[in-house]
């Protein structure tokens, strides 16, 4: 039975069940002031209680996807198969359903409760667009993380079968998963209405967790001796995706959004790495990554630990380091949220060639039905700011009996016009 399985819930609520019943019924025979009477009423109460909270927690994770498997649970994770390089080829467009070539950095993943996500697209990719499980295999790192890829309807059309789209990277807040980012923040699905409805250029979105190395939490840090989160995120991922995908090449059609600390990690990975990320969307972010009992120590130690602490302290970057140019947005709820007031210091400290705006809603809580109603604003700022990509996939590698042609219209020029 996998752990986020109807029939793990199922099971684990039976066995509390049985708990309790056998509780009352052996309740009166423990009824004595024995020793061995006493131990066994301890025993029986303790026996029932953690079976009572072992079965809401198996069906709080199955609903909230916290960790996928057992091996999850337990620490034990996933490593990349030795020897991967690169992909093995460009693609064409067609997407990575049934495709698996050996040694690609992006491959075919098994269905990671994507079944279980509503509202995703049905019917033919050209109309709709698609959404694919993947597994992302780090080259640098050896990480390999599950995503979901969302490829807008566009990604399958003749009129653009060579052209590259720009991309926003969505990032699960801690403990999280893919799971949420499809399920409950509806990343896919509001990307689609709002490009449906033209409030949003055409836009691959990826869903990925930051949690690289569960169940510790590493805060989009590269530990010394340890997870190296950042370098995944900013040169693994993006590397992976551009030899997999048609995404845009340069910076300024890249941007990387998320959720509490999906959200921080969003803004570290911009300020940080602008060469990579030019925008960033953050719902209910920190500003300073600290250690806590579920990150550990992720600064080292010895002489650098200061710098390295420094370093991913966002408003000591503003008031010490150049400022990069970036665009960044905020999201923070007067009342509900104990991080408004460093929102509001944050916005304040930011300065030029910096750019920032906001969400502040008067009221609103550090959950999903407050960051799916900041979304739509979010998706449409964040799309505002990034570039169509210029360039386009090379006649000479296009294989167009891989690419649907569902819908027709005009060969996209060689330098297709910027958005304003």
């Amino acid at each position: 039975m996998g752990l986020t399985s109807e029939t793990t819930v199922y099971v684990m609520a039976v066995v509390a069940a049985v708990c309790v019943a056998l509780l009352v019924w052996l309740w009166p025979r423990l009824a004595r002031q024995s020793v061995g009477q006493v131990l066994g009423r301890l025993a029986a109460v303790g026996v029932t209680q953690v079976t009572i909270i072992a079965a809401f927690a198996c069906w709080l994770n199955s609903s909230y996807q916290f960790f996928g498997s057992w091996g999850e649970l337990f620490g034990s994770v996933d490593t990349a198969p030795v020897g991967v390089t690169q992909a093995g080829g460009t693609n064409d467009g067609g997407g990575m359903t049934g495709v698996s070539v050996k040694g690609a950095l992006i491959q075919p993943a098994g269905d990671e409760q994507l079944s279980r996500v509503s509202g995703l697209p049905t019917g033919p990719a050209a109309v709709n667009g698609r959404v694919e499980s993947v597994k992302v295999i780090g080259r640098r790192t050896g990480v390999v993380d599950p995503a979901f890829v969302y490829l807008p309807p566009q990604y399958f059309q003749k009129a653009y079968h060579r052209q590259r789209f720009p991309v926003i990277v969505a990032l699960s807040g801690y403990p999280g998963s893919i799971f949420n980012l499809a399920q409950y923040l509806r990343v896919s699905q509001t990307a689609g209405q709002l490009q449906k409805s033209g409030q949003m250029q055409p836009t691959i979105m990826v869903m990925i967790r930051p949690t690289i190395a569960p169940p510790r939490d590493t805060e989009c840090v590269n530990v010394p001796g340890g997870p190296q989160t950042e370098t995944f995120l900013a040169k693994d991922l993006p590397d992976a995706l551009k030899a997999s995908y048609r995404v845009g090449h340069d910076a300024s059609a890249w941007g990387v959004m998320g959720y509490s600390s999906g959200g921080s990690c969003a803004l570290q990975l911009t300020m940080r790495n602008p060469h990579v990320y030019t925008t960033a969307g953050a719902l209910s972010p920190d500003y300073k990554v600290k250690d806590d009992p579920t990150t550990g120590n992720l600064f080292g130690s010895g002489l650098g630990r200061v710098n390295r602490i420094n370093g991913h302290d966002l408003m000591w970057r503003l008031k010490h380091l150049p400022v990069p140019q970036v665009s960044v947005l905020v999201a923070d709820s007067k009342h509900g949220e104990k991080g408004y007031p460093q929102t509001l210091a944050f916005i304040k400290a930011v300065k030029a060639p910096m750019r920032v705006a906001s969400i502040l809603p008067e009221n609103g809580s550090h959950n999903f039905p407050t960051w799916v109603r900041e979304m739509p604003a979010t998706l449409k700022w964040m799309n505002q700011q990034l570039t169509f990509p210029q360039d386009v996939v090379p006649r000479h590698v296009h294989k167009p009996g891989r690419t649907s042609v569902n819908a027709s219209g005009p060969e996209p020029s060689e330098t297709p016009t910027r958005r304003r």
